[in-house]
């Protein structure tokens, strides 16, 4: 069981991805996508969040795509679970509960818990996440097409 959001992990995911892969070019939507099993429209959502927050920064044109905004070192996953889940869209949730006991007692108590989470995410660089990855040989570059024609 994940205390993150799928969009929270999908942001950590991608960040880390192209911390990996984005040497010397930047890393295209696709070929990201491809590597997560996921279609890349659902991913675009989440990258172009990652821009906004200034974690990653677009590259535009035929060799485009994404790459880090900040060295791996000063990035942290804090960082990136803020921007998702300041992307959320609380639309579709359930109103949350307006009462005494929410407001005086649960909500002080869940907001320590989640700055405790929060803090120890904020301990944790993407340089930190990429030499595990690369520790455990988790790194993987699979060969895909190209795609232009001559």
């Amino acid at each position: 069981m994940y205390l993150l959001s799928r969009r929270s992990l999908l942001a950590i995911a991608a960040v880390v991805d192209v911390a990996i892969h984005a040497r010397p070019t930047p890393v295209a939507a696709k070929f990201l996508a491809a590597r997560h099993h996921l279609p890349p429209r659902h991913l675009e959502t989440v990258l172009q969040q990652l821009v906004r927050a200034g974690i990653l920064k677009g590259v535009r044109g035929p060799r485009g795509g994404y790459e880090l905004a900040r060295e791996r070192r000063r990035i942290s996953a804090g960082d990136i679970v803020r921007a998702a889940m300041a992307a959320s869209s609380d639309e579709s949730l359930p109103p949350v509960p307006d009462s005494a006991l929410v407001e005086q007692v649960i909500g002080p108590v869940v907001r320590s818990a989640s700055e405790v989470f929060l803090a120890q995410l904020d301990s944790v660089s993407v340089e930190d996440i990429c030499r595990n990855a690369e520790k455990a040989e988790k790194v993987s570059t699979p060969e895909l097409a190209s795609d232009f024609i001559i």
